[in-house]
This record gives C-alpha cells, sequence and structure tokens, in this order.
C-alpha cells in the first residue's frame, strides 16, 4: 500500500490554522498594521460573493477581503463590520493540486495578497512582504 492512501484533504480548521501560522510569520510591522482585520475558511464563497465578482465557478477565487482598506477608510464608522480576510478552501486546495507549491505557501500568497488589497499595496510590495514570511 502507497503511503499516500490514508492522506486526507485538509478541513476548514486545518485551513484556518495555516492561515494563523503564515499570519503569525508575516512581518510585525505588517502584522501590527492588521489590527482587526479578521480571518475566514470558508469551503466556496457564497452566491452574493461569485455574482459581484463575476465568477464563472465556486472554484474561480481563492480569497477575498470584506471591509474598507487603509487606503480608502479616513473615519471608522459606528456599526461598520470589521474588516476580513476569506479564505476558500475547495479552491486553494483544487489550485494546490494542479500547481508545484506547497499548501502552506499557497496559504501565505493568498493571505498576503488580500491583506494588501486592505493596504492598497502594489504586487510588488506583496511579493516583498511574501519573501520575508518565508525567511522565518
Amino acid at each position: 500500500m502507497s503511503g499516500l492512501a490514508g492522506l486526507r484533504a485538509p478541513d476548514l480548521a486545518e485551513i484556518e490554522a495555516l492561515a494563523h501560522d503564515a499570519f503569525a510569520a508575516l512581518p510585525l510591522a505588517f502584522r501590527t498594521r492588521c489590527a482587526g482585520v479578521t480571518i475566514h475558511v470558508e469551503d466556496f464563497p457564497d452566491e452574493q460573493t461569485l455574482d459581484e465578482m463575476n465568477c464563472e465557478s465556486e472554484f474561480d477565487i481563492l480569497g477575498l477581503f470584506r471591509g474598507v482598506g487603509l487606503a480608502q477608510s479616513g473615519e471608522v464608522e459606528t456599526g461598520r463590520m470589521p474588516n476580513s480576510v476569506w479564505l476558500y478552501r475547495r479552491p486553494i486546495l483544487d489550485y494546490w493540486a494542479e500547481h508545484d507549491e506547497t499548501l502552506g505557501d499557497l496559504v501565505t500568497h493568498v493571505l498576503v495578497h488580500e491583506i494588501g488589497h486592505h493596504f492598497g499595496l502594489s504586487d510588488e510590495d506583496m511579493d516583498r512582504i511574501e519573501a520575508a514570511a518565508g525567511e522565518v
């Protein structure tokens, strides 16, 4: 029997643990500026998200930032939902199965990219933050 026979796909809690580990490995200055951002993991985006993002399939999106980014925020509004990053487990696992990348690296990439929207960062800025996380 192959050593792979007993393996199973990570569940929601395991992907969430990967996301929290990835967040903890990000540079302190970056994490400090993320105060109040929550991380959520779901199997798939909901129908509203799929419609808003013009997705053809529930596998078209790996993650999403929801909220008011720092670049746009200004004054905090009463009753506003907290800024959140959503990671979508099944699309992430599908992408992972088709690419030569570790699952931890992929979760880190999606997390940094989505938080990067919060800051209004460029792709180059996000690449530097992601590289710094990999140096830990």
